[in-house]
């Protein structure tokens, strides 16, 4: 059965009162409100991932998103219809994807996933509390209902657009469900993220730094149990004579964990153990460590060795490397997010053209690895939900 979480009113028509423009005031408006929500003090202390997300609908972010849809060789028009399908295991994904469709103006209707809780309701009770346009209850929606063909088919035909996040089975799931010929799909399936910590450059930083960049390793892995398409997995180690550097990091780890609380119970850290055993097994890790419940490390025996699987919350091969240009030729197309610490911008820069845009589509500072931006897996999200129209006078 299909629920709508807000705005019931109307059907999934679009009557020429309800256009919406692109940057249209009436969303921004809405957005911002929300984003007070979000960002309120009582809020942000049962689900600390959802300040990004306010960050990210302040006013000031939403004009910058909209200042790139503007095109000075094309009128930009609202795609259409954009049916969205975000995953269950990150509950605030959703919210990036609709904002940034609803800025471009289009109708949306997310279904959220009925395993969705946390930061998902948290986020739904705001938008509900937020006093909305009529238009705008009218044109966004969010729905869950049960496994329904039909009813996703019915959605999939209606849209212009269809944005589906998940792993490669979910994608395809969907993708059964064709779509009109001018209709075309979005799609971001199983990514893998890393980490790089040059050992030389985390020799050079004061204590202070070091604790810094452990801090924000640990939100990056934490928040979603690991689970999030760019929360990092391996640690590549970069320089030579590095033991040093990774007892350190991971001495650290394990106190800016139990400082700040984050848990991993019983029944993901046996999990942990078997996937880790596992790897053994295969000749793939040499070494284990499992220091606490919180933390297991591991020794790759090689870099292609690196797993692009996930083994469970705070589960870390550690692996050694002489440059990051040594780790071009095992990056591949489904790897996302590269985190790092310690390095130059040059080193940074040297590494992205070497990839040539053959694998990893983000190279961020730890800290930034969830932290969501209108680029999004290559793809510049603005540009994708709105359409164009040139004119060439005679």
């Amino acid at each position: 059965m299909i629920q709508f979480r807000f705005g019931s009113e109307g059907d999934l028509t679009a009557p020429v009162d309800d256009r919406l423009a692109v940057g249209d005031e009436r969303v921004v408006d809405f957005l911002a409100k929300v984003a007070r929500k979000l960002l309120a003090p009582a809020v942000a202390r049962r689900h600390p991932e959802l300040g990004s997300l306010g960050y990210f609908l302040r006013p000031a972010e939403l004009n910058r998103a909209v200042s790139r849809m503007r095109r000075e060789d094309a009128i930009v028009f609202p795609r259409g219809n954009v049916f969205h399908v975000p995953p269950a295991n990150v509950d605030t994904i959703f919210v990036y994807s609709w904002a940034l469709s609803a800025l471009a103006g289009n109708h949306n209707v997310v279904r959220i996933s009925s395993r969705s809780a946390g930061a998902a309701d948290a986020i739904l009770d705001a938008l509900n509390e937020v006093d909305a346009d009529p238009v705008i209850r009218r044109t966004q929606r969010m729905v869950t209902y049960g496994r329904d063909d039909v009813l996703t088919a019915a959605l999939s035909q209606w849209a212009d657009l269809r944005v589906i996040w998940g792993g490669d089975s979910a994608v395809e799931a969907i993708r059964k469900h064709p779509l009109r010929p001018s209709a075309r799909d979005l799609t971001f399936p199983d990514r893998t993220s890393w980490a790089a910590i040059s050992a030389a450059g985390w020799r050079a930083a004061d204590p202070a730094a070091r604790r810094a960049a452990v801090v924000g390793f640990t939100n990056d892995a934490y928040w979603f149990d690991q689970a999030a398409c760019s929360s990092p997995r391996t640690v590549f180690l970069v320089g030579t004579e590095t033991a040093d550097v990774r007892a350190e990091f991971i001495e650290l780890l394990l106190e800016v964990v139990d400082q700040r609380g984050w848990q991993v119970d019983a029944a993901m850290a046996v999990e942990k153990r078997v996937n880790a055993y596992g790897l053994a097994a295969t000749g793939a890790v040499t070494a284990l460590d499992f220091p606490a419940n919180t933390v297991t490390a591991m020794s790759l025996a090689a870099v292609p060795d690196a797993p692009r699987r996930w083994i469970g919350a705070g589960a870390f091969p550690f692996a050694e490397v002489g440059s990051l240009l040594d780790l071009v030729p095992a990056m591949n197309r489904q790897d996302q997010t590269f985190s790092h610490f310690g390095f130059a911008p040059a080193e940074l820069r040297a590494f992205a053209l070497a990839l040539a845009g053959r694998g990893v589509d983000r190279i961020v500072p730890f800290g930034s690895a969830l932290t969501f931006s209108a680029i999004w897996d290559g793809y510049d999200l603005p540009h994708e939900f709105t359409r164009l129209t040139t004119v060439v006078a005679s």
